[in-house]
């Protein structure tokens, strides 16, 4: 079981934690929603819970919930630039279809 991140993410990641000024790393995770049945969630984490697996890559810390490792087993979070947007994008090898906006997805 794995998480990466791409150069892009974990230098995004490492510029949001130093703004922050705090951070042990980020939270990855899935909740039901949207028209494909789950989205995913970003957050950043100050603390490991109790459940959490761990993964380092890039020096960055990805800790994720043991319910939303088996939708992101496997994936690999980038930072993406296109036109005036920017944001992370989750590459995800179990996703079977995702809706036409791209919040939401299904396995």
């Amino acid at each position: 079981m794995s998480i990466t991140l791409t150069e892009a993410a974990a230098e995004r990641v490492n510029k949001f934690l130093a703004s922050r000024g705090k951070g042990l790393g980020v939270r990855l995770g899935v909740r039901t929603s949207g028209c494909s049945g789950m989205a995913y969630v970003l957050e950043f984490a100050d603390k490991v819970e109790e459940d959490d697996v761990v993964f380092e890559d890039r020096g960055i810390k990805v800790l994720v919930d043991p319910k939303s490792l088996l939708y992101l087993d496997g994936t690999e979070l980038d930072f993406t630039k296109e036109g005036l947007s920017e944001g992370f994008k989750f590459n995800n090898p179990n996703t079977k279809e995702q809706c036409g906006c791209g919040e939401s997805f299904s396995v």
